[in-house]
């Protein structure tokens, strides 16, 4: 047993722990959890605790049903929101009875991508800027609770202090907040997590979901990272700010050059724009993502970079002066409610092959031919269908089940027939 593994025992002990809540997540990003209580610990920590894989969507067939859930010791945290401080959490990788990562672990997949850039010598980091919004409650019609736009204060902006208790939590977690602030739509809010390594940062996003979820519940409201809750409104994205680090040092960064951007830089740039509709299934995976990502609401429609184009889906951040160094790339087409673990492998993986096979860049700003984003689920998964990128940044496994959930979910979508058919077709037709 490693200090980390007793570190977590001894403090089980001394805090009074009563539960451990084992976290991970299903393909989808949705949260799943069991608890064990701390007579079960240590053989948590060193042999894993089993589970029934097959009541898991998308995780195994009846007949190879048994998991093992693996405790990550550095994950462990005590949750700030449960009455008495007496419940705690670890993240976990899913294995095989004999120890094998399970191929549909969408953690597993991360570290997969993650040690494919650590043996090419990078370390991937991130730092999301998560917009949601609050409603009274989770009706189908939903009510704000202010009208308040980008950066409003009170009495615009009633929300503060729910922003305000979730930072707190947030930060019981260790999971720091730069900044937190009214946005553009009515009660609409965004938390900017400061930057992380990759597979910590999804562990981060997941967490952060849940706390803001539980803050909400807690002053009897309701929280959504839905992309597209309001019409006539700008959406929830989920803005990502991308680098890679060679040992300490910024790999985007290069000081001779006048834009302060490293061929490594023009290289990832280049792997984001030709995969970006490869990709897009991934980091928008909801029938209603694609409300978001249409023009005039702050939404990337192409795939195109610069540094002030809002419809561009790569934006090059100017860093602060004296600060050049901390030069980062913006990924703006994901929304909050993509599964992190799998959006951020195939990003990185879309970035590595730009490196690796040395794809031209085009101008910033260049319009003569624009390839635009898919406007559809349907075309989202159209587009990962045919790429060899994703199928090998996913697996199989999950390449796999990924495309029959999300053709269903669209089959369902096509099925329906909305308020504004009835209301536009059935007084005329």
């Amino acid at each position: 047993m490693n200090k980390q593994q007793q570190y977590v025992l001894s403090t089980v002990e001394e805090r009074g722990i009563r539960f451990v809540r084992l976290w991970f997540t299903d393909i989808l990003g949705s949260l799943k959890s069991f608890a064990i209580t701390p007579a079960e610990l240590e053989v948590a920590l060193t042999e894993g605790m089993q589970f029934d894989g097959s009541s898991i969507d998308g995780f195994s067939r009846d007949q190879e049903s048994d998991m093992l859930a693996m405790p990550d010791p550095y994950t462990f945290q005590i949750l700030p929101w449960k009455a008495g401080g007496d419940v705690a959490r670890m993240f976990c990788d899913i294995v095989r009875p004999d120890g094998t990562p399970f191929q549909g672990d969408p953690r597993s997949v991360l570290r997969r991508n993650l040690k494919r850039a650590h043996d090419m010598g990078y370390t991937f980091y991130v730092g999301p800027e998560l917009e949601y919004f609050y409603f009274r409650d989770s009706s189908p019609q939903p009510e704000v609770l202010d009208r308040g736009g980008y950066f409003d204060l009170t009495p615009l902006d009633v929300a503060q202090q729910y922003r305000r208790e979730t930072i707190m939590a947030l930060e019981k977690l260790s999971i720091p907040v730069e900044s937190a602030h009214h946005e553009v739509s009515p009660s609409q809010h965004e938390l900017d997590l400061r930057h992380t390594d990759a597979l910590n940062m999804a562990d981060n996003l997941i967490t952060a979901r849940l706390t803001v979820k539980e803050v909400a519940m807690e002053n009897g409201i309701y929280a959504t990272f839905m992309p597209k809750p309001l019409e006539g409104h700008d959406g929830s994205g989920m803005h990502l700010h991308l680098s890679l680090f060679e040992n300490d040092a910024n790999g985007f960064y290069a000081e001779d050059e006048a834009n302060g951007l490293s061929p490594l830089a023009y290289g990832f740039i280049a792997g984001l724009l030709r995969h970006a509709p490869e990709i897009t299934a991934l980091t928008n995976q909801w029938v209603n993502s694609y409300k978001r990502l249409v023009a005039g609401y702050d939404a990337p429609v192409y795939a195109s970079w610069g540094r002030h184009d809002q419809s561009a889906v790569v934006r090059v951040p100017t860093p602060k002066q004296g600060k050049r160094s901390s030069t980062r790339l913006e990924y703006r087409s994901p929304d909050p409610a993509c599964n992190p673990y799998l959006a951020f492998s195939v990003i990185l993986a879309a970035g590595l092959a730009g490196i690796e096979n040395g794809y031209p860049v085009p101008d910033s700003g260049d319009e003569s031919n624009p390839v635009h984003l898919p406007t559809t689920l349907a075309d989202a998964l159209d587009a990962m269908e045919s790429s060899a990128l994703v199928k090998d940044a996913l697996g199989d496994h999950v390449f796999e089940w990924f495309l029959r959930n999300k053709r269903r979910e669209w089959d369902r979508y096509q099925q329906h027939v909305s308020s504004f058919e009835l209301e536009n077709y059935l007084p005329v037709l």
